[in-house]
């Protein structure tokens, strides 16, 4: 069996959220543990993350320093946390099968992610992304070139476009690693969003949803199960009302059913919903939402919402 596994956030900053160097390494042993286990099961896992926590922390950086350097644009900002968060769990996961006798090699891929140019995202930027800021210090950024919104008592807030991935670019390297026996991992944070031009590909301002990503990913890797691990064990209806209701198995008709009555936050289990409906699908296999602690009951479909075919 092939797992495409999708670490949230949480998978990669301490407990309380916090994302310090230490902290993040601590986070990544403690999931590169599960996925070993996994591997000494003989499932074969191809990993992908988030780098929202990461990207956030470079975008304080660029607000930092914004009067004295220009701004890293922020595609670089993906192809950065996805490379500096595909070696921490590399070695993370290297030191886990060390400690399990596997013979197993790593690989970590900075992934590139095809969008529309004409994406109509792209005329409507509306993910908001990064920390409140004056209207002063946001106007130096919109300066260079951002895009900028009043949000009221708060502040100002960064927006940008989040297309659609169409493609991803190195997913045929992604296959050869994977044909060669590398436990891969790739496409960090959805990918760096890029189009096609008269030049070929160019990255763009843009953040594409990670989920929707690791989707399309595991897709396109042949996957049998996509794993989506959050920081809940389980989709929930009327989340935070009294009629709280855990979601176990669904088929994929009924998990639309629920996400068209806005069951699920926009933008927190709304896109992992999504991502697991398109995923089934498009491929008639299953998937699952649930916690980095319960991914392997995960596998075997004994834990989390396990989202099925129609009549599967």
């Amino acid at each position: 069996m092939r797992v495409l596994l999708a670490l949230g956030g949480n998978a990669m900053t301490g407990p309380d959220g916090s994302a310090r160097p230490e902290d993040q390494i601590a986070a990544a042993r403690l999931a590169m543990a599960s996925v070993a286990d996994l591997l000494a099961h003989g499932v074969d896992v191809v990993l992908t993350h988030g780098n929202g926590p990461q990207v956030g922390n470079l975008l304080v950086k660029n607000e930092l320093a914004a009067s004295v350097v220009p701004p890293v644009p922020l595609d670089w900002c993906g192809a950065q946390t996805q490379a500096t968060l595909g070696f921490v769990l590399v070695d993370a996961l290297d030191a886990a099968l060390a400690e399990r006798g596997i013979d197993r090699r790593t690989a970590a891929l900075v992934t590139r992610t095809l969008v529309a140019a004409d994406d109509p995202h792209f005329a409507d930027p509306t993910k908001p992304i990064g920390r409140y800021l004056s209207r002063a210090d946001a106007a130096v950024l919109v300066g260079h070139g951002e895009t900028w919104e009043d949000r009221g008592e708060k502040g100002w807030r960064r927006v940008v476009a989040s297309p659609e991935p169409v493609d991803i670019v190195d997913a045929p390297a992604v296959m050869a690693l994977i044909d060669a026996g590398f436990v891969v991992v790739a496409n960090g944070g959805g990918g760096i969003p890029v189009v096609r031009d008269g030049a070929g590909l160019t990255g763009v301002e843009a953040v594409i949803d990670k989920d929707l990503g690791a989707s399309l990913l595991a897709r396109l890797v042949g996957a049998d199960l996509l794993v989506i691990a959050t920081d809940v064990p389980h989709a929930v209806l009327h989340f935070g009302t009294p009629d709280a209701e855990d979601i176990g198995e669904v088929s994929v008709a009924t998990m639309r059913s629920y996400a068209a009555t806005g069951a699920f936050g926009s933008g927190s289990m709304g896109p992992k919903v999504d991502a697991a409906c398109r995923f089934v699908e498009q491929t008639g296999h299953r998937a699952v939402i649930t916690d980095l602690s319960s991914i392997e009951k995960a596998v075997t479909g004994s834990a989390g919402t396990v989202v099925t075919p129609d009549g599967g």
